[in-house]
């Protein structure tokens, strides 16, 4: 992964009388220190209007949670991030000052008693993706304890009750714009978004607009595939890009197929996600020596893309991927 520096950003100017003035930089920024910072101001969590207060001690699961704070400046308000060990190394995040400065608090998955001994105000994660009835830390459990919490709206679209169904990449300017509204950060917010959405806009605009590549994510699994379908951000990079998800038929986020649906599509192209404890190497080496794989035409023309586990979960490293992406399908020759 090539990680993109902080941006620094001027300060804003001040603002009317009766509130302090939001100050952004790259390194932070300052929330409204008088009266209105300890208002309620409501916010969707999912399908539900939720009231929110500024958090102070938020606690962020994996990169794509932490990735989406740190961005909008908010380091001063992240008590800690628990990263399980999918997650490639901190140090390689283009927010690695920012990582240094709070705590990790956990390798391993999110729970209940960490959030309740940490004193955290806010929980930022994913439905069944760091939230989980199973494992007992649900946002209504979280709510009973009077502890704040927050879902990436791209995991939303089967969340029991209250379900949110956008397409990924709205999902992502979608978290960060009320993730800016419950921090009082909305300028922040927009300055990030409108960034994203015109990188975005330019891979758009040169992508091919016929013939589309098909495309294989190779999550993991040798039995049986683990891949992407049409709820998760990867197959918003690769329709972005110009290609085509071979497995984009399928409601659902990050779930199981057949090697004969595989075969069936003859994909062009292989996405090998990249995890810190399943690395590409060993999956790509899976795919060359498998008889299942081995002649499928991604295979024979040594067509491998890896896609960095940050890249590929809902957070501002989609972009990053995109690109790269991009650039890849274009270096290619049909």
């Amino acid at each position: 992964m090539s990680p993109r520096p902080a941006v620094r950003r001027p300060a804003l100017p001040v603002v009317p009388a009766l509130t302090v003035a939001v100050l952004l930089s790259g390194c932070g920024a300052d929330i409204e220190t008088d009266s209105e910072a300890g208002a309620e101001v409501t916010v969707r969590r999912c399908g539900e209007s939720v009231p929110y207060t500024v958090p102070e001690k938020a606690v962020a699961y994996e990169g794509g949670s932490a990735d989406k704070l740190f961005s909008l400046g908010l380091t001063d308000h992240v008590l800690g991030y628990v990263m399980p060990p999918a997650n490639p190394p901190v140090s390689e995040s283009p927010w690695a000052a920012e990582y240094a400065e709070v705590e990790m608090l956990s390798d391993d998955l999110l729970n209940k008693e960490l959030v309740v001994s940490h004193k955290s105000d806010l929980v930022v994660a994913g439905w069944n993706s760091g939230f989980s009835d199973r494992r007992g830390i649900t946002p209504e459990i979280l709510d009973r304890l009077g502890i704040q919490s927050f879902m990436h709206t791209e995991s939303c679209y089967n969340y029991p009750g209250f379900p949110e169904r956008t397409a990924p990449f709205d999902g992502l300017y979608t978290d960060l714009e009320r993730l800016g509204k419950i921090f009082r950060v909305e300028d922040r917010a927009t300055e990030v978004v409108d960034g994203l959405k015109e990188r975005v806009n330019k891979v758009r605009t040169a992508a091919p607009k016929t013939d589309p590549l098909p495309v294989f994510l190779y999550d993991s699994g040798t039995d049986q595939p683990f891949t992407a379908g049409s709820q998760v951000p990867p197959n918003d990079i690769i329709k972005t890009a110009g290609a085509r998800n071979i497995f984009d038929g399928l409601d659902e986020r990050w779930t199981q197929v057949n090697w004969e649906a595989v075969t069936r599509a003859a994909p062009e192209v292989i996405i090998i996600l990249d995890y810190g404890d399943q690395p590409a190497k060993q999956k790509i080496d899976f795919l060359r020596k498998s008889p299942r794989t081995s002649r499928l035409p991604a295979v024979r023309k040594n067509r491998f893309f890896v896609l960095d586990y940050n890249e590929g979960i809902s957070g501002p490293r989609n972009v990053d991927g995109l690109e790269k992406f991009a650039a890849y399908l274009t270096s290619l020759s049909r």
